[in-house]
């Protein structure tokens, strides 16, 4: 059977990303609907050992591409290794992370084809994939259908579920000759803390101007911590840009899009930039004590009122509950 989804899946250090499943889980749907296979490209140095995990999420086969050149993430080589993979298949799709949407775009160059990104749905019309995107900070919606080959696509992270559909994953190797490559990684740098990343995380508890200070953030802080391991603390451009914030907190169309279960917004106005990083959020709880701020109509919930009152009221209500 001819590969007809191809899905890449992105690692970071010998580990799989979370997107990678839901990109798969998407992948064995689509595949299922066109009557074909759902198969996965996972590049890297070392990686046949995590290939089986994407196995379980429906990849009838998972194609591993080793070198000791693909250790680090490198645009130019990964996205030659992707391409080659890639050119027989219908549809690759990946997820819309930082890698995805530099690498995507590569592939789609050397493939002579276009490619849909950030996309919230996709569907299918026949054999052609449709892919749906939020275009104008959010304000409308796009269907796009690429006329070349093959169909590539991103999809947004945490808005498409991961779920286990046991296929066979047998992993088959394939050489590529790569050459050397044109930027090279020297330096990763980590942000400090153990918290979840914003892209990745459950729960996100955001402060905007209404902190009032980078002291302020120790209450949602303590929120996020009462929630758990999946939650953590994002920030509106306002507070990065006042220097209240690191850059990687920032949530909106020039900082990082999210899809979180839960945003609460505390202090945020709603301006229509954030709002474009943040509306897929399934559930969003809007903290302010200005009735009219943009944010309460797009919030699920809203609580005029001060957050200085308020977020400490609900960690303790948190904690109260989770004792129980």
């Amino acid at each position: 059977m001819a590969k007809e989804v191809l899905v890449f899946a992105e690692q970071r250090d010998g580990a799989l990303k979370k997107v990678s499943f839901e990109m798969v889980t998407t992948g064995r749907t689509l595949a299922d609907q066109m009557g074909g296979e759902c198969c996965a490209v996972l590049v890297g140095d070392g990686v046949e050992g995590i290939a089986a995990e994407l196995g379980k999420y429906g990849a009838d086969k998972v194609y591993v591409v080793e070198d000791a050149k693909l250790k680090d993430y490198a645009p130019d080589l990964y996205a030659q290794a992707v391409a080659e993979v890639a050119k027989d298949a219908k549809i690759l799709l990946g997820g819309a992370s930082a890698m995805g949407k530099d690498l995507l775009p590569r592939v789609a160059a050397r493939l002579e084809t276009a490619m849909a990104s950030d996309c919230v749905k996709f569907d299918l019309d026949g054999d052609a994939l449709l892919s749906f995107r939020p275009v104008f900070a959010g304000k409308a919606f796009v269907t796009i259908k690429v006329t070349g080959s093959p169909q590539i696509a991103t999809g947004r992270p945490k808005v498409f579920p991961a779920e286990e559909n046991a296929k066979a994953g047998a992993v088959e190797k394939v050489s590529v000759s790569l050459g050397d490559a044109k930027a090279v990684l020297k330096e990763t740098k980590i942000e400090a803390g153990d918290r979840v990343d914003l892209t990745e995380a459950d729960i996100i508890v955001s402060g905007g101007r209404g902190m009032k200070g980078p002291d302020e953030y120790k209450i949602l802080e303590e929120l996020a911590d009462a929630l758990g391991s999946t939650a953590t603390v994002g920030a509106s451009r306002a507070s990065v840009d006042a220097g209240w914030r690191p850059h990687g907190d920032q949530v909106g169309q020039t900082g990082k899009t999210v899809s979180p279960s839960l945003y609460i917004a505390a202090g945020i106005s709603g301006a229509i930039q954030h709002l474009a990083g943040m509306g897929s959020s399934k559930y969003i709880v809007a903290i302010n004590k200005d009735p009219d701020a943009p944010i309460f109509a797009k919030a699920d919930y809203g609580i005029v009122d001060d957050l200085f009152k308020v977020v400490p009221e609900i960690t303790a209500e948190v904690k109260k509950l989770l004792a129980e």
